[in-house]
C-alpha cells in the first residue's frame, strides 16, 4: 500500500495550476499543459488588454486557441486512481486530513469562517467572497502568535518555578528554625527540670533537718516538763501528807517545809528555741535562687524563641591581611605576618577587621562570639553599615555606621560617640550579639552569665553586616549561633 507521503506527492503532480486542486475533467492546450476544464473555461472568459489577441497559457504564457481544448482521458484515469489511493490513505491516517463532506484533501483555510476547506468547498458559493489562504500560509501568523505565547508562558513557568524553589528553600529554613527552637525548648526545660529537681532536693533536705530539730526540741521540752511536774507533784504530796498529821507533827519542821515550797521557782521551758524559730522564718529566703532562676529561664526562653540564630561566616574578601581565617570561616586569629591577600575595594587596609559574608536587612538575629585574648590584646564586635569605610582610618562610632563594643585585656568599652568604659561583674569570655533591625537595637550580653553589657539604639534603613576586629599576637575569636 502506498504511504501517505507518496500519495500526497502524486496528488501534487496532478494539481491544476489555476485552482491548485486536483484536476477535474483535465484538458490539454496547444503548449501541452493540463488544466481543469472549468478552470480553463473561466480563465478564457476573463477579457485581456487586447480583445483580438488569443489567451495565453497561465504557466508558459504561450498563446492558444480557446476552442482547441483536448480532453486528456489518460490523465483523468490517473487522477481517479490517485483519488482512490488518497481515500485509502486518508482513512488510514485519520479523518482530519480529508474533507468530511467531499473526501478531498484539505488545502485551504477560510479566514472569515475559520474553516478548513478542500477544493470543492472553496469553489462553493458560500466562500466565494471570503479571504482564502493555503493552510501553511494561514497557519504562519498563528504559529508566530503561538511562539510568542509559548515564550511568555515558558517565562511565567520559569518565574513560578523560581518562586517555588525560593519558597521551598524558605520553608526549609523555617522548618530548620522550628526544629532549632524545638531543641532550644527541650534543652531549656531539661535544664530547668534538673535545676528544679536539685532545688527540690535541697529544700526538702532543709525541711527534713528542721523537722528533726523540732522533734528533738520537742523531746527535750517533754523531758524538762516531765521533771518539773514530778518535782511539783512530790511537794504537793508532801504538803498534803503534812496537813493530815496532828498539830504536834505538823509543826515539826513546818517552817523549813514552807520555805522550800515558797522559794521553789517553776522553770518554764520553751518548746521552740529562738534559733530554730528564726531558721523556720528564714526558710522562705532559701527559695530566692529558685525565683531568680525561673525569671532568668523565662527571659532566656523568650529571647531564644524571639530571636533567630544567625548562621554567619567570615568574608575573606573583606579581611585585613593580618587576620588568619579558618577554612570553615568561623574563626579568626591575629598575626603580625601579612597574608598574601590581593587588594580589592571590599578589604580593610588599615583597621584589622573582617565582616560577615551575609548582611541583614530585617528581623531579629543573634550570634555568639567566643573571645581568647592574649595579654594586651583586644576584640571588637558589633554591626556596621554596608557602606562603612574600608580604606584608611576607620572611626568606630555610630556616626560612621559602626555600632560595636571592644573587649580588651581587663576592661570593656562601648564605642559610642565617645568611648565609655563599662563596669561589669566579670570579664566576658563569650558575648552574645543580638540585632533587632526594625526596632533598631544592637544588644550585647554575657553569653555565659546573661549579664547585660550594652545596648545601642539606632534607626536602620540600609543593610547592616556583622563586624569583627582583632588585635594582639595570639588573640583570636570564633563564632557560633
Amino acid at each position: 500500500m502506498a504511504s501517505a507521503a507518496s500519495v500526497t506527492s502524486l496528488a501534487d503532480e496532478v494539481n491544476c495550476p489555476i485552482c491548485q486542486g486536483t484536476l477535474r475533467e483535465p484538458v490539454t492546450i496547444d503548449c501541452g499543459h493540463n488544466f481543469c476544464r472549468g478552470c480553463l473555461t473561466r480563465y478564457c472568459e476573463i477579457p485581456g488588454p487586447d480583445l483580438e489577441e488569443s489567451p495565453t497559457c497561465p504557466l508558459c504564457k504561450e498563446p492558444f486557441r480557446p476552442g482547441s481544448f483536448r480532453p486528456n482521458w489518460q490523465l483523468a484515469n490517473v487522477v481517479e486512481n490517485i483519488e482512490r489511493l488518497q481515500l485509502v490513505s486518508t482513512q488510514g491516517l485519520g479523518e482530519e486530513d480529508a474533507c468530511q463532506e467531499h473526501g478531498e484533501k484539505i488545502y485551504f483555510f477560510c479566514e472569515d469562517d475559520e474553516m478548513q476547506l478542500c477544493v470543492v468547498c472553496r469553489e462553493a458559493g458560500e466562500h466565494a467572497a471570503h479571504t482564502m489562504r493555503f493552510l501553511e500560509d494561514a497557519a504562519a501568523p498563528y504559529r508566530e502568535q503561538i511562539h510568542k505565547c509559548l515564550k511568555c508562558l515558558r517565562k511565567e513557568r520559569e518565574e513560578i518555578q523560581e518562586i517555588q524553589s525560593r519558597e521551598n528553600k524558605r520553608m526549609q529554613v523555617l522548618l530548620t528554625q522550628v526544629s532549632t527552637k524545638r531543641q532550644q525548648v527541650i534543652s531549656e526545660f531539661a535544664h530547668l527540670r534538673k535545676f528544679l529537681e536539685e532545688q527540690q532536693s535541697i529544700l526538702l533536705a532543709q525541711l527534713e533537718s528542721l523537722d528533726g530539730d523540732i522533734l528533738k526540741q520537742q523531746d527535750e521540752f517533754d523531758f524538762l516538763v516531765a521533771g518539773e511536774i514530778c518535782r511539783f507533784s512530790a511537794l504537793i504530796e508532801e504538803l498534803e501528807e503534812k496537813n493530815e498529821r496532828p498539830a504536834r507533827e505538823l509543826l515539826t519542821d513546818i517552817r523549813s517545809t514552807l520555805i522550800r515550797c515558797e522559794t521553789r521557782k517553776c522553770r518554764k521551758p520553751v518548746a521552740v528555741s529562738p534559733e530554730l524559730g528564726q531558721r523556720i522564718r528564714d526558710f522562705a529566703q532559701q527559695a530566692l535562687p529558685l525565683q531568680r532562676e525561673m525569671k532568668m529561664f523565662l527571659e532566656k526562653l523568650h529571647f531564644e524563641l524571639d530571636y533567630e540564630p544567625a548562621h554567619i561566616s567570615l568574608d575573606p574578601q573583606t579581611s585585613h591581611p593580618k587576620l588568619i581565617l579558618s577554612e570553615d570561616r568561623q574563626r579568626a586569629q591575629f598575626s603580625y605576618k601579612w597574608q598574601n591577600s590581593p587588594d580589592n575595594p571590599q578589604r580593610f587596609d588599615r583597621a584589622t577587621c573582617v565582616l560577615a559574608h551575609t548582611g541583614i536587612t530585617g528581623g531579629r538575629h543573634t550570634w555568639v562570639v567566643s573571645i581568647d585574648l592574649a595579654h594586651g590584646g583586644s576584640c571588637t564586635m558589633g554591626v556596621v553599615s554596608e557602606d562603612v569605610q574600608r580604606k584608611g582610618e576607620l572611626r568606630l562610632r555610630p556616626e560612621e555606621g559602626v555600632w560595636a563594643v571592644r573587649l580588651a585585656w581587663g576592661f570593656v568599652s562601648a564605642l559610642g560617640s565617645f568611648p565609655t568604659r563599662l563596669t561589669l561583674k566579670e570579664q566576658p569570655r563569650q558575648v552574645r550579639v543580638s540585632l533587632d533591625y526594625e526596632v533598631g537595637w544592637v544588644t550585647f550580653t554575657n553569653a555565659a552569665t546573661r549579664e547585660p553589657i550594652y545596648t545601642f539604639t539606632a534607626s536602620f534603613t540600609r543593610k547592616v553586616i556583622p563586624f569583627f576586629g582583632l588585635w594582639g599576637r595570639g588573640s583570636s575569636f570564633s563564632l557560633s549561633s
